[in-house]
Formats: C-alpha cells, structure tokens, sequence
C-alpha cells in the first residue's frame, strides 16, 4: 500500500472529457487523503505509462475506441503490471463484471453510479488488496528462490506421492529433467520395494515421516543413500499435498565405510605384524634345530620327518609374507592411460570364463579418451578380481555384467561394474575387502583385499551396493588426469 503520508497518483483512462471529470471531482472530494490524478485516453500511451509504473491506481473505462478496457487490462499484466487496475463502465452488465474480475480487475463500477464514497472504498479496497498481493509474491519469490537454490532436493507432491514440482537440485540428484519427474512418483526411485511399502505405510499411519534413511535410484539406476523428511501439508482451498526433501549423504557414508575399512585394516595389519614377530621367532628356531640334527641324524626315514618339517615351516613362513604385503601398500608406478584400455586388457584376461558361460557382456564407454594416472598392470589386477567374482555369481547363459565408464564431474571418472548375480547379504557388504573373507567354500578371502589395497594406493573411491537376489554394484571413482 501507499504509504498514508504520500499521495496516492492515479491515472484515469477515459476517453470521454466529461466522465473524466466527473470522476476526478468525485475522488478530489474524498475527505483526509491527498491525490495526484492524470488523464490519458491514447492506448499506447497508458500502456507505456503503465510499464513505467509511475502510478499506484488505475481507473480503465470499458470502451477505448477501437480497443477495450479488458483488451489493456490483458496486455498490462502480461507486460507485467502489478499496479490495481478498476474497469470502468457505462451499463452494468454481470457478465463483463464477472469477465473483468476473471481477467485480474481489482473492481468493476458503473460510472452512472459513481460517488465519492463508492470510490473512495474501491480505491482502499484496491490498494489494500494489492498491497497483500504485492506481500504475498515478495514471499513467493523469496520462498522460491531458496527452494530452487537449495543444495538438497526439495519438491512437493499429490497424496500418492507423484511429483507436482521439484528444484533443480532433485533433477540433479536423480538425472531426470524436471518434465520427466512430474510424471514419476517418489516411490517409482525406491531400489527397494519393501522400502516403499513402509514409506506408505507410515504416511498413512501419521501423514508425516521425519530423517528416513533410504536407498533411491538414479535414472543410471546408481544407488543413494538419503535422508528423507516428507509431511502432509492443505492448501487454503481445502487441498491437500505432500511437501518433502531428501538430503544425499552418499559421499559421506562412503567416506565412512572408507574410514572404517581403512581402521580396520590397520588393526589388522598391526595384529598381523605382531603374530609375524612372535610366529617367526620360534620358526627360526625350528628351523636352526632342524639344521643341527641334519647331519646327526643316519637314519633315512628321520630325514624324510626333518624334511616334512623344513618344508612345513616354509609354508608358514611364506603365509606370513602373504599377510604383511597385504597390509601394505602396494608399491605402484604411476603412468598417464586410458582407463578403456585398462578394462580392455581385463577383459580379455577373463575372455575364457565368461565364454564357458555364456555370459552377456556390455560396456559404455566415453566417446573421449578417459585418462587416469595408473598403474596399468596393478589396476587391471584390481578389476579382474572385480570381473571374476562377477562372473562367478552370475548364472551361466542368462548372466549379464555391464561396465560403464561415465564422467563424474570435470575432475572424476567413474567405473561401474554391475551384475545381475545372487548379490551379497547386507551384513557382508563391510566385510568383503577383510583378508581371508569369503562365503566361497574353495575361496581364500584374499582377492577383494588385494584390490582394495590397489585401489587405495592409487587414491580412488571405492563403494558397493547389492541387492540378494537381484545383483551387485562396484562403484569406483578416479581422479581425472
């Protein structure tokens, strides 16, 4: 609204001398306020003046020559006139009344009507209308500029969960474009159906679910991990509709498994070490004996026993090695290559084993050189323990492996490798990259810890998703040379 110490400045758009000063009589003649009124009846001309927002009323007869008012009050709010705008007419008629409040007139008079009083509460009805509108789209723009500029997905949605509206930061997180989304339901990104089932569930239980940690899918079907808040929310016309946000936290709980595994592994290795030390301290001694009664030993059956016990201890001290290099870092030179030859070479080292089983293999490449500094022949060992333990769980001749190399950002390059196999039980998923691991029964553990430990020495992320029953996702991310 105006503010009271100010003038209010009208503009009337009258084409007929008498009726515009009837009218600015009227409005002069309205006691305690203080007017600035113009005369304009040149089409163009009001709507330059109107574009220019040089006043805060505008009072608009029916008939402007070969133009009507409704015509002007269409063309101003499509130009973008938030200013009130009252149609002025000769002859009452409902329909026009009705018509000029559809198309956005703050009133509707009929000029043979026409008081002081009549306008003076049409102009304070007006401004005070407007001035509530005015409130209410700083508040939409306000509102809005924060749901379009928020890091997390926030969106709103019917009762069944289909999409009415979502920010950029959704179509980011699910890759979908927004025109897509609207046509989707939240419970259409769920990678789990029991999941959904239980977001329903709840909804319907208490009409709101606050810090639900789920996993949703993205259109290349990558899992993320999320935060979900969604709550039932009415309209002032009685309407009903969800409101909700999702905060991904997948990086940080990769982070966290990272860590974990990372401590881990280094209460391992430093258990391995002090077994190797007090483990090797006897063998020597063994060994140092077993030299000894070599030569007073003349029986040839006790040196069969000597030699059963130098070998043995060999073994023992061979399994030792094994454990300490595996909780080292390995020792990698690094090179500037193509991440697609790397996986090439891979392939064809497994060539056999997916040929015996009639496995289907797809791979998506960047169209552009995909360059990683790398230990060419470390890393290919990282993904052919990858690629065969795919192998070996998909079932032969319906078994699918896909391994897709996609740019992550402009720094990262990621490598998914995916199977349609048993999949692996959720309270495995931490411990699969533990030496000496496995829920093979002819499996020594040790492959996924060799290539954990590849892939940490060549600082790249590493993250498993698995579904029982429907397969296994290896998620590897590289920094881009």
């Amino acid at each position: 609204m105006v503010p009271s110490n100010l003038p209010t400045r009208i503009l009337i758009v009258e084409d007929d001398e008498d009726d515009f000063l009837i009218i600015d009589a009227c409005i002069k003649d309205i006691p305690e306020k203080e007017f600035i009124i113009d005369w304009c009846y040149e089409y163009n001309e009001v709507l330059r003046r109107m574009g220019e927002g040089r006043y805060d009323l505008y009072f608009v007869d029916y008939l402007l020559g070969e133009k009507t008012g409704l015509e002007l009050l269409q063309e101003a709010i499509d130009m973008g006139c938030e200013e009130p705008i009252v149609l002025l007419t000769g002859i009452g008629n409902r329909d026009l009344d009705i018509r000029a409040m559809t198309f956005g007139a703050a009133d509707y008079l009929v000029k043979s009507e026409i008081t002081t009083e009549k306008l003076e509460r049409s102009i304070r009805y007006a401004l005070e209308r407007s001035a509530y509108i005015k409130a209410l789209r700083v508040n939409e723009r306000k509102y809005r500029a924060v749901f379009e500029r928020s890091k997390d997905a926030v969106f709103l949605t019917s009762d069944d969960l289909v999409f009415r509206d979502v920010n950029a930061a959704t179509c980011d997180l699910f890759k979908y474009g927004k025109d897509e989304l609207l046509r989707m339901s939240l419970y259409d990104l769920f990678a789990r159906k029991e999941a959904a089932d239980d977001l329903r569930d709840r909804l319907s239980l208490t009409g709101e679910v606050e810090d639900l940690e789920v996993e949703l899918l993205t259109r290349n079907k990558e899992r993320r991990n999320c935060i979900l808040s969604i709550s039932w929310q009415v309209y002032s016309s009685g309407e009903t509709y969800i409101q909700g946000i999702i905060h991904d936290f997948t990086n940080l709980k990769r982070i966290e498994r990272a860590t974990f595994q990372i401590e881990k592994l280094r209460s391992t290795a430093m258990l391995l070490r002090t077994l190797a030390h007090e483990v090797r301290n006897p063998l020597t001694n063994i060994n140092l004996s077993v030299e000894q009664l070599k030569p007073e030993m003349n029986s040839e059956d006790a040196n069969i026993y000597l030699d059963i016990i130098t070998r043995n201890c060999g073994r023992i001290d061979g399994l030792i090695s094994e454990l300490l290099d595996l909780s080292r870092p390995a020792e990698i030179s690094l090179q500037k290559t193509r991440l697609q030859e790397i996986i090439d070479n891979t392939l064809t080292a497994a060539s056999d084993r997916i040929s015996l089983k009639n496995i289907r293999l797809e791979t998506m490449y960047p169209e552009k050189p995909a360059f990683v500094m790398a230990d060419k022949e470390k890393l290919r060992i990282a993904f052919l323990n990858i690629l065969i333990n795919a192998v070996e769980a998909v079932p032969a001749q319906s078994g699918v492996i896909t391994i897709a190399i996609r740019e992550e950002t402009p720094q990262y390059y990621k490598v998914s490798i995916n199977d349609n196999g048993g999949g692996i039980p959720e309270e495995n998923i931490s411990r699969i990259f533990e030496p000496y691991f496995t829920s093979k029964t002819n499996g020594f553990g040790l492959g996924l810890a060799a290539t954990w430990n590849i892939l940490q020495s060549h600082r790249a992320g590493i993250d498993v998703s698995s579904q029982v029953g429907e397969g296994t996702s290896f998620m590897l991310t590289f920094e881009q040379a």
